[in-house]
């Protein structure tokens, strides 16, 4: 009965971990890149928003960054809404 059960939840349990190191792990890892990323932003670095604008942080705040566009015209930026930091 025991030896039943185990060989009808084996194939879930090697499903399972496949999903589990194939997806989910590695989103995991680059969710804390992102995250570390966002929060190592300072004045000077320039950034990608999701919305396409490369811009430079003028101002670092705890939820926005203050950022400047190309023409000189200042911008506030939810911390949530870098993409990347821009690297030339």
């Amino acid at each position: 009965m025991n030896g039943d059960l185990f060989g009808s939840l084996l194939p879930l349990i090697v499903l399972f971990s496949i999903f589990y190191f194939l997806i989910i792990r590695p989103q995991q890892k680059q969710q804390k890149e992102h995250t570390a990323m966002i929060d190592a932003l300072e004045k000077g670095d320039k950034i990608l928003t999701n919305g396409g604008l490369i811009v430079e942080i003028t101002k670092a705040e705890e939820l926005f960054l203050t950022v400047k566009n190309v023409d000189g015209s200042s911008l506030r930026v939810a911390r949530s809404y870098v993409a990347s930091k821009w690297e030339e």
